[in-house]
C-alpha cells in the first residue's frame, strides 16, 4: 500500500505554495496616444445612420492601416498584463523581461479610469491603488477593463483569505 502525504488542491493546477496564471491580457491600442487620437476620431461626428455613427463609418477604413500598424506593434514591442495567484505582473509582450509585479495584497482598490478615446475601444486604464490610496500601477488600454478588474479583486480576496488560513494552520502547528 502506497502512502500519499499530499492533498490534491481544490482547484486543479493551483496550489497555494506556488503562482498560477489565472489570466493575462493584451492591452488595446487604446493604451497609446495615438490609439487614443484614433478612437476620438471614431467617434467625433455623433450622428447616427442605424445603429451606428457616421465617424464610424467615414474614418475607420482610411485610418485602418495605421491603426493595424499600431496593433502589430503592440503585439511585438508593447506589454502584457498578467494576473496570478500571488501578483499582478506587468511584463514584455515577447521577451520574459518584467517591468513591475504588483503583490495582489497590497491592491486595496482597483479604479476604473476610461480616458477619451478609449470608448470607441472598449477599454480604459486600470489603475491599482494601496492601502493610503496611493498608484501601485497602471494598466493601460485595458479591453472590457470591468471585467479584469473584478478578477483582480476575486484573485486578491481569495490570496488574503489563503494567506489568513495558512497562517491559523501554522499556527495550529506549532
Amino acid at each position: 500500500m502506497v502512502a500519499i502525504n499530499k492533498r490534491p488542491s481544490a482547484i486543479s493546477g493551483v496550489s497555494a505554495s506556488s503562482e498560477a496564471l489565472i489570466q493575462t491580457v493584451y492591452p488595446s491600442i487604446a493604451a497609446t496616444g495615438l490609439g487614443k487620437l484614433l478612437g476620438s476620431l471614431y467617434e467625433c461626428l455623433p450622428i447616427k445612420i442605424g445603429d451606428l455613427k457616421l465617424s464610424n463609418l467615414l474614418f475607420p477604413l482610411p485610418t485602418a492601416p495605421l491603426a493595424a500598424g499600431l496593433f502589430f506593434h503592440l503585439k511585438a514591442f508593447g506589454q502584457v498584463y498578467s494576473l496570478t495567484n500571488r501578483s499582478v505582473r506587468l511584463k514584455a509582450a515577447l521577451t520574459p523581461q518584467l517591468y513591475q509585479r504588483v503583490p495582489l495584497e497590497e491592491i486595496a482598490e482597483v479604479v476604473v479610469d476610461q480616458k477619451p478615446g478609449q470608448v470607441f475601444y472598449h477599454s480604459a486604464d486600470l489603475l491599482l491603488k494601496g492601502a493610503k490610496g496611493n498608484v501601485l500601477a497602471v494598466l493601460a488600454g485595458v479591453p472590457r477593463a470591468d471585467v479584469f478588474r473584478q478578477s483582480i479583486l476575486e484573485a486578491r480576496d481569495a490570496r488574503v483569505k489563503t494567506s489568513a488560513s495558512l497562517a491559523t494552520i501554522d499556527a495550529r502547528a506549532k
